[in-house]
């Protein structure tokens, strides 16, 4: 079952007066379904396309609403009526599908309102008929003044509007005003045939109405005849007793309330003068806490103001700070310009210096390798001369053994032999 929401009407969760004033619609527009092929445009619970199939062709409800559309089915469902979830702005049927449209409170709930009578004509066979109703925004801005406007509701007409809104796409229409009427009923008891009645009074007048509701077509029509719908529980009388009876409950039930929103209210005056008391109390030492606050607020103020005077001199040492760093920053980067250069010239120096040293490196290492090669000739020299020195003592160790030869000093004594003089 769809959620109750208060606008979409329900079997069994609405009153009489409610349920009667929806099904009243069905009624009228079932005069013009006798064998008529029907589509219930925002069918809802699908109660009314169940009434209409008690004498149409065949019956397709059609709600936005999935959940609705499926409810119905399963409650109404059969070989002559089904149901459909679609948009009333965008039926998913052809050209002259159907006889009769019904759309019974539909019209105010939609933005493109325009498009759903457009719908209503496209899918009707050129003798078709639409029948259409609207709740008339005038009374319900006095009915409803105390709750505000209708959530549910998009655009609500009144009697101009809603005509001349219905004549912009069918040349032919009907208008019907529908009200609660309170009437007295004779019914006999036994089965009877055909209904008279009786209706005082002039014309009814449209700004007064409940709702407005109209035939269109394409076509002309005949006739447009009063119909009265008078519904089972029809005893007006009974109906206020019961309706009284409940009243006098609800009252008894609101004395009592009332009786106990009275002693809540002395609780909460008592509450109230304790409160005040309390506020009395409070803005005393609100009134302490203001001065202190502005006391402190002038102090601050104070604060402030020697600390923007000490932002400000510090402000200036640190320009006159950064005047100076700035200019110490440019002597040292003259100072370094010309220490780059210097080490420049140092560094080319260092490289000629360089170069002649390793010449003199090389020069060096000539000689030493001259010298060792010296070294190694005077040693040689040295070795042949002490070798020689030998040779001259061992030949003079011979000289002095020969001159000391008894055959040379023999030799000598007769004029025989070498003269031999060691050195």
């Amino acid at each position: 079952m769809p959620e109750f929401t208060g606008e979409r009407v329900i079997p069994g969760h609405v009153n009489p007066d409610l349920w009667n004033e929806h099904l009243s619609r069905y009624a009228f527009a079932t005069r013009l379904a006798r064998k008529r092929r029907i589509i219930d445009v925002g069918c809802g619970a699908g109660y009314g396309s169940a009434e209409l199939a008690s004498s149409a062709a065949s019956v397709v409800g059609v709600d936005i609403s999935v959940e609705a559309a499926r409810e119905a089915a399963a409650t109404y469902g059969g070989p002559a009526i089904s149901f459909a979830a679609a948009s009333c702005t965008e039926l998913p049927f052809a050209e002259a599908t159907f006889d009769l449209a019904v759309a019974f409170e539909v019209i105010e709930h939609l933005n493109d309102w325009q498009a759903m009578l457009r719908e209503a004509r496209r899918v009707l066979a050129p003798h078709g008929q639409l029948v259409v109703s609207t709740p008339n925004r005038l009374y319900y801005e006095q009915t409803r003044a105390a709750s505000g406007p209708n959530p549910f509701h998009v655009h609500e007409f009144s009697y101009e509007e809603f005509r001349d809104a219905l004549l912009e796409v069918f040349p032919h229409i009907a208008m019907f005003v529908q009200n609660h009427a309170e009437a007295v009923a004779f019914c006999p008891t036994q089965p009877s045939k055909g209904t008279e009645a009786r209706l005082e009074g002039g014309p009814p007048t449209a700004a007064t109405a409940h709702f407005f509701i109209a035939v269109c077509a394409a076509t002309p029509q005949m006739g447009a005849p009063t119909f009265l719908y008078l519904p089972k529980a029809g005893n007006v009388l009974r109906e206020r007793e019961l309706h009284i009876s409940k009243l006098e409950l609800d009252l008894a039930a609101s004395l009592t309330e009332h009786a106990s929103l009275v002693e809540l209210h002395r609780e909460q005056n008592n509450e109230l003068q304790q409160a005040n008391r309390w506020a009395a109390e409070l803005d005393v030492k609100l009134t302490g806490a203001s001065a202190r606050i502005a006391q402190l607020q002038d102090e601050l103020v104070a604060q402030q103001t020697r600390a923007q005077h000490a932002i400000t001199r510090l402000e200036a040492e640190q320009e006159e700070q950064h005047r100076h760093y700035e200019k110490e920053l440019a002597t040292q980067e003259k100072e370094l310009a010309t220490q780059e250069k210097e080490l420049a010239t140092q560094a080319a120096e260092t490289a000629s210096l360089r170069t002649d040293l390793e010449a003199k490196q090389q020069e060096l290492l000539r000689c030493i390798t001259l010298l060792h090669q010296a070294e190694q000739s005077v040693e040689e020299r040295t070795q042949w001369a002490q070798s020689l020195d030998a040779e001259v003592a061992r030949l003079n160790d011979e000289l002095r053994n020969i001159s000391g030869s008894k055959w040379l000093k023999l030799g000598r004594t007769f004029g025989l032999g070498p003269r031999v003089t060691p050195h």
